[in-house]
Parts: C-alpha cells; sequence; structure tokens
C-alpha cells in the first residue's frame, strides 16, 4: 500500500516529496471511515432491501426486493471518493463538482447525498431517517422509482451514467470559465477504454489556469469490467504512468485493499492534488506564467466489490468481475444467500453509524461540508439556477439589405459569424458563451469571432499560427466527442455556446446527443431542476455543396436520427437565406431545455426575405412566398411547390420560373419550411400544424412537389396523417453523390429544377398530354447538362447565371 508522485518541471513545486502516508490524525481517520461504512451499507441496502433498512430484525425473504437489480463492484471505489472529497470541501472551503464516470454508480451518489442531506432536501418525503432510509432503498430501480445509473433524478448530478465516454470532456467543459469551481472526474475501468475518453486526455491543452477552475481526473481502476478484464488495469504501473504522462498529466497514485492505509494515503493523494492545482493557478494570475502546466491526477486502484462478499458458492466474488452487478442473486430461494447478505449488511455495524431513529451519528457527519457546497447541493450541477440572459445584438445590425428577393447573395454563416462576433465580445467580461469545433471555424465562414476572440490553446506556438490565444473561447480540437462533451458540460453547469461542424460528420455524436436529449427530457419533469440554455448545433458545409470533397461528405442523416427523439425537446431548421439564418439563431440562442439543428450553407446563397420578412417566416416556421407563386387569389392552386433547406428552395424558385415560361396558365403556389416540426400534427410536437392549418397551405387534394435538404422519406413520416399525403411527392437526397459540380448533385438526386418540372407536369391532372412537349424540353436539359460538365467541367451558364426575374 503506497502513494507517490513522481517530480514533473512543468509543474511548479511537483519536486517535492508527498506528504507522509500517515499524516492524517486518528479521530479524522476514523471518521472518514465512519461516513465510508455508512455509505456502503446504504448502497448496498439500496440493491437489496425494501423493508427492515436498519435490520432490526432478522432478515427475511420478504424484507428482500423481489428484481434485485443495480450494481454493487464499483460502489465502495465511488463511496470512497465521495467521503474524502467532502474532507477536500470541508479542509479547503472550496467549491466542488463531481462527475461521476462509471455507469452503474448510481447507489453510491445516492447514499451519498442522502447522508449529506441534499437528498432531503431535493425529495423532502425522503428523510434523514429510518423512514426516508426505507424510502431510499425501496425506490432504488423499482416501478416508478429512480434509475440505478447516475442520472437526472440524483442530485449533485450533471452526468447521466447509462452510457461510458463522456465523463471528462463533461469535467472540462464545467471547468471553462469558473475559475473558482474544482471539477473531480471520475474514470472508471470501462470508461477508461471507450475512444470519447481516449481523446478528452488532451483536454488539458486547453484549460486556462487564470480564467478557468481545474479538473483533477481520478482514474478508477477495479480491475474489471462486466466480465472481463480491464485493459489499463492490467498495464505495468510505469507503463500507465508513462501514459497518462505523455498525455500531459502528473499522476499520483494510491493502491491497497486495507481500508485505514487507503484512507490515509488517498487523503494524502487529495491534499498534494490541491497543492499543485492552487500552485498552478497562483502561478498563472498572480504571476503570469505562460508555461503549459502539468495537471494532477490521481490513479486509485481498489478492489471490484470491495468489503463485499469473499466468495459466493465456492466462487471468488470480492476483487473480480462477478461482483460487478448483484454478487447474491439468489437470495429470496436461496437460505445461504440470504445468510450471507445479512452477515455482509451486518459487517458495516450499522448499529455504530445509525442512531435508533436511523439518523446518522455525528462522526458519519464529521467530514460533510454544509449548505451549497454538499456535493448534492451544488448550483452548478443545476446550472439554471446560474444561467443569465445572452446579451444579443440586434439583428438589424448585421442582416442583409434586400430591396427585391434575389438581387443580391451573401454566405449565410459569414453574415451569421458577423453577428457571432459581437455577441463574443458582449460576452468577454462575463464569458459564458462559447463557440466549439472540430477544426472547421473558419472551414465553415465563422472567422469574423477572431475579432472579439481567438482560439484556447496552451500548447506550443510557433509565427505561423494564427488565432491562438490563451484566454480564447473558441474551442477546436478535432473530436467531434470532445467538442460535444466541453460544450454540453458547459451548459449543464450554467452557460451557452454553439456547436459549429460539417453536417456529415456531426454522426459522430449521434449517440451522445442521445443521452443529451434523455436527460433533458427527464429534467423537464423535475421542479427542482432549472432550466439550462439549449444545444444549439448550426450543420454546415452542407450535403448540397460538398461537391469538392465527394460522397464521404455527403449525409443530411443527422435530422432524422434527431427528429426521432423527444418532441417537446428536439427542433430541426432550414433557413432558406442569410437574414433567416439569423433570426433562427437569435431564437435557438434565447431558448432552453432544447437541443436546436439548423443546417445552413456557408457558399453565396440569394437573398430572398428581407428582415421583417425573415423574423416573421421565422416565427411562422412555414409559409407562402406569394411572390414566388402564380396564384391569382379567385381559385386554388393546381399545384403546390414545398421546399425546405437553401439548396432545394433555390430549385424550387428556377422550377417556378420555369413553369411560369412554359405554362403561364398553371396557378403555382410556393410554399417554404423553415421549421421541419411545422409538418407533424400538433398533438404530436408543440410546432406542429393543426389539421386545418396544413390544409390551408398544402390543400387536401392538390399535388405537393416537396424539394426537400435530406433523405425524402422523413417528410412522408412527418406528415403521413395528413389528407392530402397520397398526393405528395417528396424529392431529397437519395444517396448519390461524387466529387461534381454543385449543380450536377442535385441532378443526380432528381432535385434538380427541371425534374421538378417534369414532376409537375406528371402529377397535375391534365398535363400530361397537353405539357408533353414541356417535359420533353425538361428532360433534353438535363441530358445537355451531362454531356456539357463532362466537356467544359463546370455547370450549364443558364445555370450559373440563373437569378430570380420573377
Amino acid at each position: 500500500m503506497r502513494e507517490t508522485a513522481a517530480p514533473s518541471a512543468a509543474a511548479p513545486g511537483a519536486s517535492d516529496a508527498p506528504p507522509p502516508a500517515d499524516a492524517l490524525p486518528d479521530d479524522e481517520l476514523n471518521a472518514l471511515n465512519a461516513h465510508w461504512r455508512a455509505a456502503n451499507y446504504l448502497a448496498a441496502g439500496q440493491i437489496y432491501l425494501m423493508d427492515n433498512p436498519l435490520l432490526e430484525q432478522p432478515l427475511r425473504p420478504e424484507h428482500v426486493k423481489p428484481r434485485l437489480l443495480g450494481h454493487w463492484g464499483t460502489s465502495p471505489g465511488l463511496n470512497l471518493i465521495h467521503t474524502h472529497l467532502n474532507r477536500v470541501i470541508r479542509t479547503n472551503c472550496r467549491d466542488v463538482l463531481c462527475i461521476w464516470g462509471p455507469g452503474h454508480g448510481g447507489p453510491a451518489v445516492l447514499a451519498g447525498s442522502w447522508l449529506d442531506g441534499s437528498y432531503t432536501r431535493t425529495y423532502p418525503d425522503v428523510t434523514r431517517d429510518a423512514a426516508g432510509m426505507a424510502r431510499l432503498f425501496r425506490q432504488f430501480s423499482f416501478p416508478g422509482g429512480v434509475p440505478s445509473h447516475v442520472a437526472p433524478e440524483t442530485p449533485g448530478s450533471i452526468h447521466e451514467g447509462g452510457e461510458l465516454g463522456y465523463a471528462l470532456s463533461h469535467a472540462y467543459g464545467a471547468a471553462l470559465d469558473n475559475p473558482d469551481l474544482l471539477v473531480a472526474c471520475v474514470i472508471g475501468d470501462g470508461e477508461a477504454e471507450t475512444g470519447p475518453l481516449a481523446a478528452s486526455w488532451h483536454s488539458n491543452k486547453f484549460l486556462d489556469p487564470v480564467h478557468d477552475g481545474a479538473v483533477l481526473p481520478i482514474l478508477h481502476l477495479n480491475g474489471y469490467k462486466i466480465a472481463n478484464p480491464a485493459v489499463l488495469a492490467r498495464l505495468p504501473e510505469t507503463e500507465l504512468d508513462e501514459l497518462l504522462r505523455g498525455c500531459g498529466h502528473l499522476p499520483i497514485h494510491v493502491s491497497g485493499d486495507e481500508p485505514l492505509a487507503v484512507h490515509r494515503a488517498l487523503a494524502a493523494a487529495l491534499d498534494r492534488s490541491l497543492e499543485l492545482i492552487e500552485r498552478i493557478q497562483r502561478t498563472a494570475r498572480a504571476e503570469g506564467g505562460v508555461e503549459r502546466p502539468r495537471w494532477p491526477l490521481i490513479v486509485l486502484r481498489t478492489p471490484k466489490g470491495w468489503t463485499g462478499p469473499a466468495e459466493v458458492d465456492g466462487l471468488p466474488v470480492e476483487g473480480t468481475w462477478r461482483s460487478h452487478q448483484v454478487p447474491l442473486a439468489g437470495v429470496r430461494e436461496n437460505a445461504d444467500h440470504l445468510r450471507q447478505l445479512e452477515e455482509w449488511l451486518r459487517s458495516y455495524r450499522p448499529e455504530e453509524l445509525f442512531d435508533a431513529e436511523g439518523r446518522p451519528r455525528p462522526d458519519v457527519l464529521a467530514c460533510v461540508p454544509d449548505g451549497d457546497r454538499r456535493l448534492g447541493a451544488t448550483p452548478y450541477a443545476n446550472g439554471g439556477l446560474l444561467l443569465r440572459e445572452l446579451p444579443l445584438p440586434p439583428l438589424e445590425r448585421y442582416a442583409a439589405p434586400v430591396d427585391k428577393p434575389g438581387a443580391t447573395r451573401h454566405e449565410p454563416t459569414a453574415v451569421l459569424g458577423n453577428y457571432l462576433e459581437e455577441l463574443m465580445a458582449a460576452t468577454a467580461g462575463r464569458r459564458d458563451f462559447r463557440l466549439v469545433g472540430p477544426d472547421e471555424t473558419a472551414s465553415n465562414r465563422l472567422q469574423a469571432v477572431y475579432g472579439a476572440t481567438g482560439k484556447a490553446w496552451q500548447a506550443a506556438v510557433r509565427p505561423v499560427d494564427e488565432h491562438l490565444d490563451r484566454h480564447g473561447r473558441v474551442m477546436e480540437i478535432l473530436s467531434e466527442h470532445t467538442c460535444q462533451g466541453w460544450l454540453e458540460g458547459y451548459l449543464l453547469t450554467g452557460r451557452h455556446g454553439l456547436f459549429s461542424c460539417y453536417e456529415a460528420f456531426v454522426h459522430l455524436v449521434d449517440s451522445m446527443v442521445n443521452q443529451h436529449i434523455k436527460w433533458l427530457r427527464v429534467t423537464r419533469r423535475l421542479p427542482w431542476r432549472r432550466p439550462i440554455a439549449s444545444l444549439n448545433y448550426l450543420l454546415t458545409s452542407h450535403v448540397w455543396r460538398q461537391d469538392h470533397n465527394g460522397f464521404s461528405h455527403q449525409d443530411p442523416g443527422f435530422i432524422d436520427h434527431v427528429l426521432n427523439k423527444a418532441p417537446e425537446v428536439v427542433r430541426v431548421y432550414l433557413p432558406p437565406d442569410a437574414n433567416t439564418l439569423l433570426c433562427v439563431a437569435d431564437r435557438v440562442l434565447r431558448s432552453r431545455d432544447r437541443v436546436n439543428v439548423v443546417v445552413a450553407g456557408k457558399q453565396p446563397c440569394f437573398d430572398w426575405l428581407t428582415p421583417e420578412q425573415a423574423r416573421a417566416h421565422c416565427a411562422r416556421g412555414v409559409g407562402i412566398w406569394h411572390w414566388a407563386g402564380t396564384e391569382d387569389g379567385h381559385r386554388d392552386p393546381d399545384v403546390v411547390l414545398a421546399c425546405a433547406g437553401d439548396v432545394p428552395t433555390q430549385e424550387v424558385l428556377a422550377c417556378a420560373l420555369l413553369l411560369r415560361r412554359h405554362l403561364p396558365d398553371l396557378a403555382v403556389r410556393v410554399v417554404n419550411v423553415v421549421d421541419l416540426a411545422r409538418l407533424l400534427p400538433r398533438e404530436e410536437h408543440p410546432h406542429g400544424m393543426t389539421d386545418a392549418e396544413y390544409d390551408a397551405l398544402f390543400t387536401r387534394e392538390k399535388p405537393v412537389i416537396f424539394a426537400y435538404h435530406g433523405y425524402p422519406w422523413l417528410i412522408h413520416r412527418l406528415a403521413y396523417r395528413r389528407v392530402g399525403h397520397p398526393q405528395l411527392h417528396v424529392r431529397g437526397y437519395k444517396e448519390i453523390g461524387t466529387t461534381t459540380t454543385p449543380f450536377d448533385m442535385v441532378v443526380g438526386n432528381d432535385l434538380d429544377r427541371f425534374r421538378l418540372v417534369m414532376d409537375v407536369v406528371d402529377r397535375v391532372p391534365g398535363l400530361a398530354v397537353r405539357a408533353a412537349a414541356v417535359r420533353q424540353h425538361m428532360e433534353d436539359a438535363r441530358t445537355r447538362h451531362h454531356a456539357w460538365i463532362r466537356e467544359h467541367g463546370q455547370d450549364l451558364p443558364e445555370v450559373l447565371d440563373w437569378s430570380w426575374t420573377g
């Protein structure tokens, strides 16, 4: 059993010898151990008991839950960490947030918050006595109760334990712009093997010791996952140490299985870590240190299922993978298992830990901090308590002037970049807005923000580098997982942000956004959870303008993925021009408890709407563009041309002009959709339209030709219950892509203006014969297009030089 910390030139004071392992006074040591024993008892009790919480009676089968759910293996180690973080908070009088990475740590974190009283503050019916203990036990993994993972229902948590990989990036996101906060991050054996976690080790190269808080990773290795040994736990300590040092950390190793010795060593390791953190921050803040620090990290090795049954049915359990979930599974049916369970629970000596009323005794609570500094009560884990409104600039200051539709062009994301620059400048003093993305800020035309802030960077800088800034608030790393984790941690602790990404590669975070959406959906049912700023995606470099990168960069399916999720949380916006993008950005940045997906191009795009028109159109989410159609107001339209997305909008308007020229008697209605959820029925989504509203726009029986940005079947799924659905024909991306010209992309997917005219001829009753020549003319134009691009390498002049002349 030992605790060591080797020297590091990159960490001030790191060459000092660590404090001796026996420096902890005996009374404090005994109090820590009492708290840990109490937490272990409570964790085991939650997994097994539904009655007799203090074991005042001999344990009988009816005291045990009929279905045993939960995970014991990681709980003792998490309880140990919780106990010692209490000591850190109380001794140092500082704010600490803990990210509980191990996925199955629910019993431990609930036990700790019940002991410190924060659970009762949150749920007054779960009192800190025998009756409350019984409720705590019974509700765990029980119908109508709470999940077995750390979850939104868990006080003090910002991290869903149902999926592994994101703890460390969440921790760094929480620390950003919180200079007085220490974020402890517990990383378990399984999590340490995931790709997202592997990339997030490098977050320390972006942590500003002046303006940001500190992250203390605690790599908890208990040796096993569900049924297999853990990779890092099986590495020789020297090899693991080299790995962690190679990632820029100063590892401090604690290991053992003798409780009092481990308590002493872990207390010394935490004291040492805080000393190093304080020196790093003091050097940077008071002395202007510029060298990238080597932040401390604790490697804690304890047995899996520590203090639980050593052996069950002749097989070893403690210290093996068999302790992962429920070490004694047949307690109700197997008398020997029941006996072992009672011996196990009584081994903690609950009568020494709780009084006759079931209240924790004073020595158990000696290390517990007070008030909002308790881990279960910290406002940093309920970010809506800390959230402030953003000082959003007036849209009109950055809007594109539009005298008439289609007369000018702008790069929509570049216009947004100017708006974001002012927002970055307005939040410079308060530092509560960040822009994150995987090395694409300038590529996505948002580089104007560099006028207000640079890119966060703590590593070496060379003369050729641009916009790197030790105090910058633009975060770029070529790991979508890490970007997502940073931003989630930032939002969950009460700040605002925007994630800019290429559309095709945002799929890398599909699973992460699932978890965040689930988190938000649950928090909406918890009145004590205050609303937080929305997670906002700006997806650009999209499918229709990836003609230079080719097929690998062409995938609009993130929209489909998101719209499958909780309707009260998700929104998808497809602004057709720069002014509408500004209005959508203003809307999503003001929203709360949402996941907003905004898809907008970065290439020059026609300006269709004035700022006033764009604001009204965005507020409606869908509307008729009267100037683009040929309705005379005295009869129903013969056909509806609908569009969603910037390129589909341009193709629909080009189609409308062709119809004016070739079929002037045809009554055409043009409908543009900004908010995709508007297509859903009102009862299915808060933004959905009633049947009457939908029918008024799209009619009940007229053909609707819908040009859509993504996969066509999504529109069918959204509108399948509408009366007019049989008349709905959708054109969109059909997984046909390559390196080619921009217009060839839409031709290849049958989204082009000529194909749309052909669709009108095919579907409007009476046109098939009367307009056969028009249809043939359109088909010939497509044939001519194919020949032209193969000879000239660019699109037809009538396409390149096209503009709205209606």
